[in-house]
């Protein structure tokens, strides 16, 4: 069977830790930047409350150090993307060209919102979630490879064991993750099934 949309088995990037536990969705995407008729620019406000002083000044965020430009694999701690349930805030980190976060835990909403976007969320215990920071903060360069289907994160010569969610990584690897991308692609079927109803094929 085909899929609507194409599966993610591997991410590969470079990282960059953003530490702390329980950074809520309040602090990922402040509220003041939902009222969006789309999603696109999210990107440019990821974060923007820490990255900047009451001035607009950069703080000094890591997000804004030119050592991790470009990084595409999102490091921090326990409890990740907790608060309330916006939408926004993962679109913000994937629009921010992230395609992967790794924590100690995450919100369990926040985590759903992330799998339909195809944005990866890999969880790792707490020795390893420091040693692979440690490991990037040294070393911002070097590259992460994510096995999607083993939960495994690779630094080097080191695999880490981490875990993904098994109905996750199932519509992860298999491309099946957006519900609303299935159904589009699903139209001629849909209308065939809507034409045998007699409610909607006499309209």
């Amino acid at each position: 069977m085909s899929t609507a949309i194409a599966p993610i088995q591997t991410v590969r990037g470079r990282g960059v830790v953003v530490p702390g536990d329980d950074i809520d969705t309040d602090r990922i995407i402040p509220a003041r930047y939902l009222r969006c008729v789309t999603f696109d620019d999210l990107g440019q406000w990821l974060f923007w409350d820490v990255r900047h002083d009451e001035d607009g000044a950069p703080t000094g965020h890591p997000l804004d150090e030119a050592r991790h430009a470009g990084a595409s694999v999102l490091i921090s701690g326990r409890n990740f993307g907790c608060g309330s349930s916006r939408e926004h805030a993962p679109q913000s980190i994937r629009r921010a060209g992230f395609d992967a976060v790794v924590a100690e835990s995450f919100g369990e909403i926040f985590f759903g919102n992330a799998t339909t976007l195809g944005l990866v969320c890999l969880t790792l215990g707490g020795d390893d979630l420091a040693a692979v920071a440690r490991s990037v903060g040294a070393d911002p360069a070097q590259s992460l490879l994510i096995d999607v289907d083993a939960a495994t994160v690779r630094l080097g010569e080191r695999v880490y064991q981490g875990s993904i969610a098994a109905s996750a990584r199932r519509a992860l690897s298999e491309g099946r993750y957006d519900p609303l991308a299935e159904l589009l692609a699903a139209d001629d079927a849909v209308r065939a099934v809507a034409e045998r109803l007699p409610a909607v094929g006499r309209s």
